[in-house]
């Protein structure tokens, strides 16, 4: 797992995004091009335990995710819009996403019916899988907020994600605190980019450190509730805050998905 840097949107192989997606080097100073790639630390297992991994075929990690409830799914938009569901393999229960605990097999796909309208906003999805997880000693899932997030926030970012940009992802979960970057001091830093706005959060904890490719659609964790999912940034680890979708703006978007009551999804 990494930070993010410069250029580009980041394309999909094979059914859905292997990474995060890329901030188009011009929306933001330069800085750090050449900086040293640090990651974070191998996590505990049981640690996360609403972490899954997306695979668009059983044993080749794309994307993360978190646990809601026995029958849903959340990740970023950018990891499965465009792919039908059969691409979207769900895997749980474990650190090392080629060693799944269960693997559960996705029956609906809802994309924000406003994905990348305006660019980089409403990235993120729910998927209602074909049958209910089991949850067990390494499996169960994670609260939505409650609230929102509060200056100086620590916040738990999991993933497989990569060492360096398109770089071949962990075969062991990592773990990396971040803190919370207020938005006005994130639009500075961006250079009031019209890719960011209040369905973000900015997360940051030094140059070297940060989410990097395969870790997109992953969750970011504060206080025990989910808050985040990685969206997008500058690869890796390049000294910018990474950008992530606010579950907490999303709520009311995500329970009427889960309600059954969506008029509109992707």
């Amino acid at each position: 797992m990494k930070l993010l840097s410069c250029c580009l949107i980041f394309l999909l192989l094979q059914g859905m995004s292997l990474s995060k997606r890329l901030l188009e080097q011009d929306s933001a100073p330069s800085l750090y091009i050449n900086g040293r790639i640090k990651g974070g630390q191998i996590a505990e297992i049981g640690l996360a335990k609403y972490q899954v991994s997306l695979q668009p075929t059983l044993g080749s990690h794309n994307c993360g995710g978190a646990i809601l409830n026995n029958q849903w799914i959340i990740t970023a938009g950018h990891c499965v819009f465009g792919y039908s569901v059969d691409r979207i393999v769900v895997v749980t229960g474990t650190n090392q996403f080629a060693k799944p605990g269960s693997v559960y097999y996705t029956l609906e796909k809802h994309v924000h019916c406003m994905y990348d309208n305006p660019y980089m906003h409403n990235d993120i999805a729910l998927l209602k899988l074909t049958q209910n997880i089991t949850f067990n000693e390494l499996t169960q899932p994670i609260p939505l907020p409650v609230a929102p997030l509060s200056e100086g926030a620590e916040i738990l970012l999991t993933g497989w994600g990569a060492e360096e940009p398109y770089g071949d992802t962990h075969r062991d979960l990592q773990k990396l605190i971040m803190k919370f970057v207020e938005l006005n001091q994130c639009m500075d830093i961006f250079n009031q980019t019209s890719s960011l706005g209040i369905g973000h959060i900015c997360t940051f904890s030094k140059e070297g450190e940060g989410g990097c490719h395969g870790d997109s659609g992953g969750p970011l964790v504060s206080n025990g509730h989910l808050v985040g999912l990685v969206n997008w940034g500058r690869p890796c680890a390049m000294g910018f805050p990474d950008v992530q979708a606010n579950v907490y703006y999303y709520l009311d978007w995500i329970r009427t998905v889960i309600s059954g009551n969506a008029k509109c999804s992707r």
